[in-house]
C-alpha cells in the first residue's frame, strides 16, 4: 500500500495519467527550492516565500472584510436574531468543504487548489470553468473593495473624489504583490492582526456590557430584544434563507489557504494546520461577534442596515467615536482584501495558464517567482471595472455584480464532487490518506444535496433569481468554451512542478 507522497516510479513519460499527477512527489531539485524560499527559482515556477506565520495569520482572518463589519447589519436587519442560523448552517457548510478540501489539498498541494482538482477528478471542462469562475470572482472584488475603501477616505478628505481614491488603493496594493510573495505576506500579516484584535475587543466589550461590568454601558440583552421585537425568528424562516447568500459571499475566501500554502515551505502541513482551524475561526470571528451585535441592537432598528452592525452596536453601547474607529478597522479591512483578491486572482490566473487553459504570457514567473503578468492582467481588469462602475450606469456594474452572486456555492460544489470522485480514485490506487473528510461519503452527498437545494431556493425567491441565474448562465458559456477549446487543442501536457508538487 502506498501513501500519499511517494514517488510514483516506472514511468519515463512527461505526459502523466491523472494518478501520476495527483500523487506525483516533488522532485530533489523542487525540495532545495522550497527549503530555501529566498533562492531565485526558475521561470515559469513559483517562489516558496510564505513564512508559516504567514499562512497562520491568512488562515485566521486574511478573508475577513467589510462584510462582517458592516453588511452584516442588513443579514441582520431581514431575518432577525435567527440570522444565527444562516451563520450556523454557512460556517457548517464551509467547514465541511474545507475538509474535503484539506484531503486533496493536503495528498497534493497546488496553487490551483480546487480547480486544479476539478481537472484531475471530473475533467478539464470543469477545472477550466471553476478555475474562470472564480478568478472573475475575485477580479470582480477588487472594485469592490477598492470603492468601498475610496468612500471611506472621501469622508474624510472630500476634496478628492471616492473613484481616484479607489484608484490609488489599487495601484499601492499592486505594488506589494508585484516584487515577491513574501511582501504581500508580510502585508497581510498585519492586516489580519489588526481584524484579529478588532473582532476579540469588539467581543469582549460587548461580553462586558452584557454582564454589567463597565458602569454606565447598557445592552438590552439577547433575552429582552426577542421578547420585545418580535421573536427569535419574526420574519420567518424563508428571511433566513434570504440572508444565506449574503453571509456565504463573506465565507468565500476560507478556502484560499489551499492556494497560498502551496507557497510554503511545508504546504501539506500548512493545510492541514489551517483546516483544522477553521471551526473556532468561525465560532470566534463569526458567531460570537454576531451573537453580542443581536444581544445589543433591536433586529429592527432602522440605523442597523445603514451604517453598520459593529458601528451601531458601538454607538448603543455609548462608546466614543465609534463610526471613526469602525471607519478605521473597516479601512484595514477592505485594503486587506484588495490585497488578497489581487493575489488570489493572479494566482489562479497562473494555474490556469500552467495547465494550458489561458494565454501561455499567464504561466511566466519573474526571477522572485512571481507571475507578475498575471497580478497585472488581474489588476487591469480590476481597476477597469472600478472606473466603469463609477462612470457608467449602475445597473450595468450591479449586473457584473450579479454574475458573481452564487459563485461560493458553485465553487463548494465542484469541491464536493471532486471529493467524492477523487477518493474513489486513490482507493482503487491503494493509497492511505493521512487527512481525510469525516463519514465519506455520507458527509460529501449530504453537502452535494444541501447545495443543489440552496442554488434551487434562490432559483425561485426573487430577490436572489437574477444572482443564481446570472451566475449559472456564466458558468455555461464558460463550460462551452471550456469544451469547445478542449476538443480542439486537446489534453494539455502534464508537468509536475513545485507548486502542484
Amino acid at each position: 500500500m502506498r501513501r500519499v507522497g511517494e514517488a510514483a516510479t516506472g514511468s519515463n513519460d512527461d505526459r502523466l495519467t491523472l494518478s501520476q499527477y495527483a500523487l506525483t512527489s516533488i522532485t530533489r531539485e523542487q525540495k532545495i527550492t522550497m527549503n530555501n524560499p529566498n533562492s531565485t527559482v526558475s521561470n515559469g515556477q513559483l517562489a516558496q516565500g510564505f513564512k508559516p506565520r504567514h499562512v497562520t495569520m491568512l488562515s485566521i482572518a486574511g478573508i475577513i472584510g467589510a462584510g462582517l463589519f458592516v453588511g452584516s447589519g442588513h443579514a441582520i436587519a431581514a431575518s432577525g436574531p435567527a440570522v444565527l442560523l444562516a451563520y450556523l448552517f454557512s460556517g457548517l457548510l464551509v467547514v465541511l468543504v474545507m475538509r474535503m478540501l484539506g484531503e486533496m489539498a493536503v495528498a497534493n498541494p497546488d496553487t490551483g487548489s480546487f480547480s486544479t482538482y476539478a481537472d484531475q477528478a471530473i475533467g478539464r471542462w470543469a477545472g477550466f470553468t471553476i478555475g474562470w469562475l472564480y478568478w472573475w470572482f475575485w477580479v470582480l472584488v477588487i472594485p469592490i473593495e477598492a470603492l468601498a475603501a475610496g468612500h471611506v477616505l472621501n469622508q474624510w478628505f472630500p476634496q478628492i473624489d471616492t473613484w481616484l481614491f479607489a484608484l490609488l488603493s489599487i495601484i499601492l496594493l499592486v505594488v506589494t504583490n508585484l516584487f515577491s510573495v513574501s511582501k504581500y505576506g508580510e502585508f497581510e500579516f498585519w492586516f489580519a492582526m489588526a481584524k484579529v484584535v478588532a473582532i476579540i475587543g469588539f467581543i469582549g466589550l460587548g461580553f462586558a456590557v452584557l454582564m454589567g461590568w463597565i458602569p454606565e454601558r447598557e445592552a438590552s440583552g439577547l433575552s429582552r430584544i426577542m421578547e420585545e421585537h418580535g421573536g427569535f425568528a419574526p420574519n420567518g424562516l424563508s428571511a433566513v434563507v434570504g440572508a444565506f447568500i449574503t453571509i456565504m459571499f463573506s465565507f468565500i475566501g476560507t478556502e484560499a489557504v489551499t492556494i497560498a500554502a502551496a507557497e510554503s515551505s511545508n504546504p501539506a502541513q500548512n493545510i492541514a494546520k489551517a483546516t483544522r482551524s477553521v471551526i473556532w475561526r468561525i465560532g470566534v470571528f463569526y458567531l460570537l461577534s454576531i451573537f453580542v451585535v443581536i444581544s445589543v441592537v433591536p433586529w429592527n432598528d432602522p440605523l442597523l442596515a445603514s451604517v453598520g452592525s459593529y458601528q451601531r452596536a458601538l454607538e448603543l453601547m455609548n462608546i466614543p467615536h465609534a463610526k471613526l474607529l469602525v471607519d478605521v478597522v473597516v479601512l484595514i479591512a477592505v485594503a486587506s482584501c484588495m490585497n488578497s483578491s489581487i493575489y488570489i486572482s493572479s494566482r489562479m490566473l497562473f494555474s490556469l495558464g500552467k495547465r494550458g487553459d489561458a494565454p501561455k504570457p499567464l504561466k511566466v514567473t519573474s526571477s522572485a517567482g512571481v507571475p507578475r503578468a498575471a497580478v497585472i492582467a488581474s489588476t487591469i481588469l480590476g481597476a477597469g471595472v472600478t472606473l466603469f462602475s463609477y462612470f457608467m450606469p449602475a445597473g450595468l456594474f450591479q449586473f457584473l455584480l450579479a454574475s458573481s452572486g452564487a459563485i461560493a456555492l458553485l465553487v463548494y460544489l465542484v469541491i464536493a464532487v471532486s471529493q467524492l470522485r477523487m477518493r474513489k480514485i486513490l482507493r482503487r490506487q491503494n493509497v492511505t490518506l493521512t487527512f481525510k473528510m469525516w463519514l465519506f461519503p455520507w458527509l460529501t452527498w449530504l453537502v452535494i444535496v444541501f447545495i443543489c437545494a440552496a442554488l434551487a431556493v434562490m432559483m425561485v425567491t426573487p430577490e436572489h433569481r437574477m444572482e443564481v441565474s446570472s451566475t449559472i448562465g456564466l458558468a455555461l458559456a464558460i463550460s462551452f468554451i471550456g469544451l469547445v477549446t478542449t476538443r480542439h487543442h486537446g489534453q494539455p501536457q502534464r508537468a509536475v512542478s513545485a507548486e502542484s508538487a
